[in-house]
């Protein structure tokens, strides 16, 4: 196996653990990491495969503390709205999409920097709204987690019961984005050797955050995770813009 894959893999659990953590989701770390390896449709491809196995660990992991509700009401327009985004993406060019998932995280990681303790109005509209902008934007440049966890946020869940209630949503999420992507060929057979590490790696990762999540607070956990995606998406902008 080439070398640049356990970099990968490495990488990949540590993303787990800290989307774990910091109530995010991997997928906003793991998305502009994966870009450093992978061409971008084939990042989207990857990671909604491994971000499958990642909520079910979490849902093992944090069984009974989803909020019933809050899953209907944000999940159902996320995955209508997710297929849609990820159909988007077979006709836009790759160098645009990337571009854009860059500066997008970029702008969201800043913001949420700067606002760490604005909160939206809880409400079912906010909810229905969350559940649209989360799941296009996951979509259409692979990850939404943010705009999940923002509107989350307004409901002052537990934290096990705030990572067990966006699992619950992301699975389906992810499911649905990766049937779109796996048949439009994002997920080719040369990386179907890497599911049996991404399982792994998806339970260990959960495991070892949800530990670290028991024993301390997440806030400095998510601007650790916010500055590494500033840093990797600004890489991924810098790249672009010599490559271009």
């Amino acid at each position: 196996m080439d070398e640049k894959y356990y970099v990968f893999m490495l990488l990949a659990l540590l993303s787990e653990i800290l989307g774990t953590i910091s109530g995010f989701g991997s997928s906003i770390l793991f998305v502009p990491i994966a870009s450093l390896f992978f061409d971008f449709k084939t990042v989207l491809g990857i990671t909604a495969i491994f971000h499958v196995f990642s909520n079910l660990s979490k849902i093992m992991l944090f069984r009974g503390g989803g909020n019933k509700n809050i899953v209907l009401k944000l999940g159902v327009p996320a995955v209508i709205f997710v297929v849609l985004g990820a159909y988007i993406t077979t006709f836009l060019p790759t160098q645009q999409i990337e571009m854009a998932m860059s500066v997008a995280l970029v702008a969201l990681a800043i913001y949420l920097m700067v606002y760490a303790n604005k909160v939206i109005q809880q409400s079912n509209t906010n909810l229905y709204l969350g559940g649209i902008a989360s799941g296009f934007l996951a979509g259409i440049v692979g990850t939404g987690g943010v705009i999940r966890g923002i509107t989350l946020a307004a409901f002052h869940l537990k934290k096990e019961m705030f990572v067990a209630t966006s699992a619950l949503i992301d699975l389906g999420v992810d499911f649905s984005r990766a049937v779109v992507y796996t048949s439009n060929g994002y997920f080719t057979k040369e990386y179907v050797f890497l599911i049996p590490f991404l399982i792994g790696i998806s339970l260990l990762g959960s495991y070892l955050g949800k530990l670290i999540l028991a024993r301390t607070s997440e806030t400095i956990f998510r601007y650790l995770v916010l500055a590494v995606i500033i840093v990797t998406s600004l890489l991924q902008i810098a790249k672009y813009y010599f490559n271009g």
